[in-house]
């Protein structure tokens, strides 16, 4: 028998963190380690400087480090929490992980010292960030698929940005192909909930009005769930959409902000 803790998006959030079970072989998580208030605001913000035909606003060298500082040390504080309890794997969330290319890059570029928050993740034997592949554990398959961006999001979201929609189509393709190599697992960790469950926006977290009420999920990854019924599906993401609900034989939990379900397998 394993015991698996698996925990909705963090955010940074320690004290939610901390009521985790201890009692646990494995910890998965579904994304969005580190707190990301500085750079949330600053989206949100530049959606409605959108709408009113205004100029995205100038982010400065001081608050460019401020939002690297926030998302790097909220990211480690989380996961050396957990990994002194059990090991960590977690996927990629859209709350971005620096690589030691990013580091170097972003450092020249925004004028400076960007951390490289993955090499101290993979220097660490206890943390793992899994990219798109099956992990084996305690000889339960789980299969990691990171964020994407899916071309149903663009379409309802920023249908006129034809950038973003060429972009979503790669990505869209690239998701369908990672879960026909995965076939049939026993747990799926995404980050998106399938598109039409537990994926609804409202205003809890500072989404534009012209967004709640619709959709943010993954038609990909409701394709695929309908398809091969993993036992277990856990995500993210839409956080008020938090909550549990079959998909045929699937049971797909939206964990929230730190929301954790514990179980055998």
């Amino acid at each position: 028998m394993v015991k698996f803790c698996a925990v909705g998006d963090p955010h940074g959030d320690l004290k939610r963190i901390r009521k985790v079970s201890k009692n646990v072989d494995f910890y998965l998580v579904t994304g969005d380690l580190g707190r990301a208030n500085l750079a949330r605001n600053i989206f949100f913000e530049n959606i409605k400087r959108s709408k009113k035909g205004l100029a995205e606003k100038e982010v400065g060298v001081k608050e460019k480090k401020k939002i690297h500082d926030e998302i790097h040390y909220s990211t480690l504080g989380v996961l050396r929490y957990l990994a002194n309890v059990a090991p960590v794997y977690s996927i990629q969330g859209n709350v971005g992980i620096t690589t030691i290319v990013e580091a170097r890059e972003r450092s020249e570029e925004d004028g400076f010292k960007h951390l490289a928050t993955r090499k101290v993740i993979d220097d660490n034997s206890k943390m793992h960030l899994v990219k798109n592949v099956i992990r084996n554990l305690g000889g339960v398959r789980v299969g990691f698929l990171e964020y994407f961006v899916d071309e149903c999001w663009v379409r309802e979201f920023a249908s006129r940005d034809k950038e973003k929609m060429k972009v979503a189509r790669k990505e869209s393709l690239k998701a369908k192909k990672i879960l026909e190599r995965f076939g049939k697992v026993d747990i799926l960790v995404c980050h998106q909930p399938p598109y039409g469950f537990l994926d609804k926006i409202s205003g809890e977290y500072g989404a534009p009005k012209g967004w709640h009420g619709k959709h943010a999920g993954s038609r990909v990854i409701l394709d695929y769930i309908r398809k091969h019924q993993p036992r277990f599906v856990f995500c993210g993401h839409i956080h008020e959409g938090e909550g549990k609900i079959k998909i045929g034989k699937s049971e797909v939990f939206n964990l929230g902000v730190g929301g954790s379900f514990c179980f055998d397998v």
